[in-house]
């Protein structure tokens, strides 16, 4: 249920304090200037919680942290609700929102799109790397799932970072004049002598999932905003998307 801040532990270990910080606000504005250590926190939004006087931090990183409006105790995990209908996680609801939001901003030429002859009945967004084993797993079932009415939109994740020979093989794919035959021909292996070069968005794509939660690929990303990480068959995201199969 912890998700562990990379950013704010930096900071923290410094001095080894989890729960303190410089800021003193007497108002919840003042936590954007939250300090940790004498450094600044690269907060993005505070937005209020249904608990009175705790606010949610987001970090441009795309972690997350709960605190006071002083900015004086912190609290790294999710927020749940004990609702009639059981435990609902508040934190995963405002990260798949944020994860619709910011992939519905990604303009469609940056993208790879699957789609079958008949206008769609759900868009799945996949995070993927050519290396990876079981993204070829998945994209060999994406006729599969273009006949359900799912339409596939692929993203950029190297998983090795932006130096290694995946991202190498990405860029070369975004760079081909046929992106769709270009990704299904480097999932088997297959890429041109010449290394393509242009402008491209893979690593922009790549910042996005991580600030987004990608751990590994593929990551799939339904139209709520939603993370399946990992392999899932045709048939099972269907269900995920009350689809028939």
């Amino acid at each position: 249920m912890t998700r562990t801040l990379s950013v704010m532990a930096a900071l923290i270990l410094t001095t080894g304090l989890l729960a303190s910080s410089m800021v003193m606000a007497d108002t919840p504005e003042a936590l954007n200037e939250i300090e940790v250590n004498g450094q600044k926190m690269p907060v993005q939004q505070v937005l209020e919680t249904p608990m009175q006087g705790i606010y949610e931090v987001h970090l441009d990183t795309g972690e997350t942290f709960y605190t006071n409006a002083e900015g004086k105790y912190f609290v790294i995990g999710d927020m749940f609700e004990n609702s009639a209908d059981g435990l609902v996680n508040l934190s995963e609801q405002n990260r798949s929102a944020q994860r619709a939001e910011r992939i519905a901003a990604i303009p469609a030429d940056e993208q790879i799109v699957y789609r079958g002859t008949d206008e769609p009945k759900a868009v799945i967004t996949v995070f993927t790397d050519t290396t990876c084993g079981y993204c070829r797993k998945l994209h060999e079932e994406v006729p599969e799932l273009n006949e359900m009415g799912i339409q596939v939109n692929y993203l950029a994740f190297p998983r090795g970072g932006m130096s290694s020979e995946g991202a190498r093989r990405l860029e070369q794919v975004w760079c081909a004049a046929n992106r769709t035959e270009a990704l299904t021909d480097a999932k088997h292996d297959e890429l041109p002598e010449s290394a393509a070069s242009c402008d491209n968005p893979v690593a922009e794509q790549y910042q996005l999932g991580r600030a987004l939660g990608v751990q590994g690929t593929p990551a799939i990303v339904l139209p709520d905003g939603t993370m399946v990480p990992g392999y899932v068959t045709a048939d099972r995201l269907a269900a995920m998307l009350d689809l028939d199969s």
